[in-house]
């Protein structure tokens, strides 16, 4: 029955997998195994650079096909050939000319990305994965198998707690990060997942591979970014690309305004334009097919090692790059058939992480890159463990054993251009959601503060404010994740409540004189602490897009959102406990992104 439902809902290419749960890319219209990146690439996936299609008149054939569509598939590997050699030779001159003063990793790097996505398009990536496969099998599942079954969980998890100990520990002490501070951070991280599988729905069905994977992943992914030069150059330049890329909507803004206007540095002007250019700029990688093939490649390692549906996993891909209402959107067709668990894992992961939208208006605001692209990396892996500790999976999973993408049935831009302008009028919706949402829930802050005070004056109970209240009942939580008790224990804690209760957005962190005298370390771990959607205007925001996607489901999105509300918060707060674990250097994890 399950089999004939998802025939029903998409006629694609699956994911399913073989004897030995690896993964097998097939064309459900043809048997034999075939690359996902030479057969399940969409037109516009193909089409890189060009833009692309003449959208077809309402009631012609979808089939036909303009004669530059003919033109292009036809010589596309000439188009192909001639931006590999202008690329090469400005990786060459580069290299001949900038060697030893601006450096010649990353222009490598670029070049390296550029030539394999190229050659990708023309010969198949099954020479590369099927001899991965045979390692996995071989070096892996094979040993793995060895081991007696009772044994694999245990000694799996003894091996996660050792490598957490002595990553944690065995690094030398800075001035700021003691190795007393660490041992904090390490028991707020146990505190967390040991209430987590106290209050698990069903011990017994917990899907322990993904919770070890997952934690294991998240520190792993914390160790190579907050401990290693590599990694840390790696997401430093990310992260500069990213504020780089954000950066040029102020050109847009100074025709709109006015450097007058620019350097007011008003929210509305600073940071809204970079939000409406983003999403724009992400729906052009949508058309291109860069987008999908991107979270397809995440979704289908998240897949097979930590053994969650093909549904989940592409959403918790997805969920920093588009957001937690858009990365739902991937798997339309799916989500009347979710299980529960599943429907707590992909709110939890829309909770647990950033938008790239939202990431531009913290970078705006003067909040460090590097940790937010690093917060929400890190989170990925976390929420499918913490999601799946919390609410194991107790159904038969459609997508269990298989990723799809669904194409989208909406109706198509016409080319790039059309695309981005569709981008640019989703942009605005985005920001005026944002601007409504803070405008209003601000204003009920201020209000409910007035009665407080009103009420607390009668009291001899001064400045009784929302914030005061919050910032005692998460003071434990603050203290868990590690925050210097000097003094900055209460207000991060009000900084985690007033996120909660109110929105995500760093404006007390950024504006507020009280947090400018935070410790390089309380900043650090505030700022993963916070990165994330996990607030109730959110939860509004995804029951409602769920109901709208699956209308008979509306009461057990319902049902699941508090659990995922929660689930997410804390699989921000990991993140966090993890940063204080790490980090030695504070200072240079606050500070804006350099090239």
């Amino acid at each position: 029955m399950a089999n004939e439902i998802e025939n029903n809902l998409v006629s694609g290419h699956t994911i399913t997998t073989s004897p030995t749960n690896l993964p097998i890319y097939t064309d459900e219209k043809s048997s034999p195994a075939l690359s996902v990146d030479a057969k399940d690439m969409n037109p516009n996936e193909k089409d890189l650079g060009l833009e692309a299609t003449n959208s077809s008149q309402e009631g012609d054939s979808q089939n036909e096909v303009s004669r530059s569509r003919h033109f292009w598939i036809k010589y596309r590997i000439f188009f192909h050939l001639a931006i590999w050699l202008v690329m090469t030779g400005w990786w060459i001159a580069g290299l001949v000319l900038h060697r030893y003063d601006i450096g010649w990793l990353k222009p490598f790097l670029l070049w390296l990305a550029i030539t394999i996505r190229l050659v990708t398009f023309h010969v198949s990536t099954k020479y590369v994965t099927n001899p991965i496969a045979f390692i996995w099998v071989t070096a892996v599942k094979k040993p793995a198998e060895v081991i007696p079954e009772k044994l694999r969980l245990p000694l799996g998890a003894a091996g996660t707690v050792a490598v957490i100990i002595v990553g944690t520990f065995a690094s030398e002490e800075s001035a700021d990060n003691t190795r007393a501070n660490r041992a904090v951070s390490l028991f707020g991280l146990l505190v967390f997942i040991g209430s987590f599988y106290i209050t698990s729905r069903n011990r017994k069905l917990v899907n322990w591979q993904a919770v070890i994977v997952g934690m294991l992943a998240q520190f792993i992914l914390a160790l190579f970014v907050l401990r290693t030069e590599a990694g840390y150059d790696i997401f430093n330049f990310i992260a500069y690309l990213a504020s780089t890329l954000l950066g040029f909507a102020a050109q847009g803004t100074l025709f709109l305004t006015g450097q007058a206007a620019l350097d007011t540095h008003w929210f509305i002007v600073g940071v809204i334009p970079p939000i409406i250019f983003f999403v724009a700029f992400v729906q052009l990688l949508y058309y291109w097919g860069v987008l999908q093939w991107g979270i397809k490649k995440f979704a289908t390692i998240f897949f097979y090692t930590m053994g969650v549906s093909g549904a989940e996993a592409v959403v918790a891909a997805a969920s920093p790059f588009v957001g937690q209402g858009e990365s739902a959107m991937l798997i339309k067709p799916f989500i009347p058939h979710l299980t529960d668990a599943e429907l707590h894992q992909i709110m939890t992961s829309g909770f647990a992480t950033i938008a790239g939208s939202v990431l531009s208006a913290y970078i705006a605001m003067g909040i460090s890159p590097l940790a937010l692209v690093s917060s929400c990396v890190m989170s990925i892996p976390a929420s499918l463990a913490i999601s799946k500790l919390r609410w194991p999976e107790t159904e038969e999973s459609l997508t269990a054993g298989k990723i799809i993408i669904p194409k989208d049935q909406d109706e198509r831009a016409s080319n790039s251009i059309h695309a981005f302008a569709n981008g640019s009028w989703l942009g605005i919706k985005i920001a005026g959601m944002i601007i409504a949402g803070l405008l209003c829930i601000l204003a009920l802050l201020g209000l409910v503060n007035g009665l407080l005070g009103w009420w607390g004056h009668y009291l001899n109970i001064p400045n009784l404010t929302v914030e005061l209240i919050l910032g005692y009942i998460f003071y434990p939580v603050a203290f868990l994740l590690g925050v210097e008790r000097n003094g900055d224990l209460l207000k991060v804690a009000e900084l985690i409540g007033v996120k909660i209760v109110a929105n995500e957005f760093f404006s007390n962190l950024s504006t507020l004189p009280a947090y400018a005298e935070l410790s390089s370390r309380s900043r650090l771990i505030a700022t993963y602490a916070v990165c994330g959607f996990g607030n109730i205007s959110s939860v509004g925001i995804q029951i409602g897009v769920l109901s709208q996607l699956a209308p008979g489901r509306s009461g057990r999105i319902a049902k699941v959102a508090l659990s995922a509300l929660v689930s997410g918060v804390i699989s921000t707060l990991t993140s966090a406990s993890i940063a204080g674990m790490l980090v030695s250097d504070q200072a240079a994890y606050t500070a804006v992104a350099a090239a």
